[in-house]
Parts: C-alpha cells; structure tokens; sequence
C-alpha cells in the first residue's frame, strides 16, 4: 500500500508539473506607444525580431525578448526585409511610398527608395541580392539592387500583390489577392513567367514555401490553405483553416505549417510527405492576431496582439491605447 500510495503521488506531481499540449503562450511582450501593425520578420542567424508598428519597426531579441531598439521616423509600415551578409534590412513604408534602408547592426538609417504606390509585403532575394517590394495600390513591384540601394527596374503584375516568398534559385513568388492567382517571376530578368489559379482557394492572403520539396502554402480568405507544386502550378491538397488569414510560416525542421488567423486562431498543419497533409493543431490567440513569423532555430512563434474596444455597426473595432505586445508561442 506503501508503494501504491507512493506511486500515486510522483503520479500527480507529474500532471501538475507537465507542460501544455502542442504549442501555448509562453511570453507576453509589451511595447509602448499606440497603433497598428502588419507583417513581422525574424533574423534568426543574428537572433532579432523585426516588429512592424505604424511610424516605427520594435527589434526584439528572439531569445530574451527584450525590446533592443526601435526604428522611428517611418510612414505606415507593412514589412521588413534583411540581407545579412550586406548588413542591410529594408522597410516598406505604405502611407510614404518609399523603402526605408538601414543597417542591421545599428539600426541606422541609411537611405530611402521611392517605389509604387503604398509598398507592402518585401522580401530579399539572396540568389540575385535584389529587394523586391510589392505595391499594393499600383499593381506592381519595384525591384532593388540591395547592395547600392538603387532600382532596377518595376515589374507589372496585374493585380494587387499581397504575399511573396524566394525559392533562393532565382524565383520570386507573388499571390494576387483580386486575382485568385500566384504568379512566378524570374528575379534576374524581372519578368512574370507563370500565373496559376489558386482554385479551390479563394482571395490568397498568405504564402510560404518549402524550398526543399518545391510546395506553395497558400493562405485563403475562404478559409482554404492550398498546397500548390512550385514547378508546375499543380494545386496537390487543400486543408481547412482558420477565418482571415494573413500570414502562413514553413518550418522545415518538424514538417509543420503555420497559418495566423485574424478570428484569433493559428492553424497546425503537419507535412507528413509532399503528398500529405493534417490538420493537427489549432492554437488559440488573442482575437485581431493575423500576422505571424516562426524563428526556424527555436520553433518558437512571434506573434503581434492587442486588444480592441467593440465595433460600431460595420466600422473596424479600435485598439485600446497601451495594449498592443508581441506575444511568443512555443511547445
């Protein structure tokens, strides 16, 4: 009975010590001053987090968490791009029209690039070592040499550009939110080559890319997340996801996909093969939670929050002041 009893209590002590299932909120970081924000960028090499903020990008060490510093000066800012082996990031400023660039170890601005209008999603090509940041409201994208900061040219998309990914092989892929399309585009001549429906998708809102076994993750408004064979356009599998999706990671260490929805849920999607794909997780977040990034060394997610006062009638719910923090997932 001695031993029974004694089993029963290491038993309980393990329940009440054991840690959540799948991934939980591990960490709430707070960050001062008001307004609204967009996409979220992780430099998991040098261990930061590039937070965007209406006039200001917040940069957070992935590890501690601790605010480092703060970029200000800034126009309606949507994403942040970094080239590490230049020392450069680049920050689309939507409400400015312009590329902000800066330097990576001292956060220095160091140069602006007008574009199209109202820049939004950015990425750093590293096969070509061009800055490609997509205008939202001028159907385009304009093309940065990342090293001297000058443009090289506009590509026109024929459509509104919302999310791109880089194969690293000189491919650049964009999603076209009016379209229903992805379109592919050679980064070296600046030229479309490709321009594939999303259907069943609808509205793509997000994309990642597992450069690996050549698969799109396409985020949809319709609550669809299409798997699409990078090659070829092939739409291979679709998968359910959360409402209002804005933003889709690939860890390629666990095979996991990771889809942030607006409605206040992260959708869990395993990779068992190229071939298939589960639902095996939905992770609750704080309501108005869209945008996302995974830092691919710890598996950890960042994700932005705030909360928001109730909506009147049809208009868009405000944030309430002194609530908006960077909000950390993890197993």
């Amino acid at each position: 009975m001695r031993t029974f009893a004694t089993l029963l209590v290491i038993l309980a002590a393990g329940v009440a010590t054991a840690s959540p299932p799948g991934y939980h909120l591990i960490k709430t970081v707070p960050v001062p001053t008001d307004g609204g924000w967009d996409y979220v960028t992780v430099d998991d090499a040098a261990r930061r987090v590039y937070v965007s903020h209406a006039t200001e990008v917040v940069v957070l060490d992935a590890d501690s968490a601790e605010v480092k510093g703060t970029i200000t000066g800034l126009k309606g800012v949507h994403g942040i791009a970094v080239a590490p082996s230049l020392d450069r990031g680049f920050i689309s400023n939507g409400q400015g029209n312009n590329v902000t660039i800066f330097e990576l170890q001292t956060l220095k601005k160091v140069g602006t690039v007008e574009t199209g209008r109202n820049p939004d999603a950015i990425i750093f090509d590293p096969a070509t070592q061009h800055v490609f940041a997509f205008n939202g409201r001028s159907n385009s994208a304009t093309v940065i040499e990342a090293k001297s900061g000058s443009v090289l040219g506009t590509i026109e998309l024929g459509g509104k550009p919302e999310f791109a990914a880089a194969d690293g092989a000189g491919n650049v892929f964009v999603n076209l939110e009016d379209k229903n399309t992805v379109l592919k585009i050679d980064a070296r001549k600046l030229t479309v080559l490709e321009r594939w429906p999303v259907a069943p998708g609808e509205a793509p809102g997000s994309l990642a890319l597992d450069r690996k076994n050549r698969r799109l993750f396409i985020g949809c408004q319709n609550k669809l997340m299409v798997i699409m064979d990078a090659d070829n356009g092939k739409v291979v599998d679709k998968q359910p996801i959360g409402a209002r999706v804005d933003a889709t990671a690939f860890d390629p260490e666990t095979g996991l996909v990771f889809c942030s929805n607006g409605e206040g849920t992260v959708t869990v999607i395993h990779q068992e093969d190229p071939g298939r794909y589960e639902v095996v997780e939905t992770v609750k977040t704080q309501p108005g939670s869209k945008t996302m990034a995974l830092d691919p060394k710890t598996h950890k997610l960042f994700i932005p929050a705030a909360k928001f006062k109730p909506a009147a009638g049809n208009a868009r719910p405000a944030m309430e002041p002194g609530t908006f923090s960077v909000q950390v997932y993890a197993k």
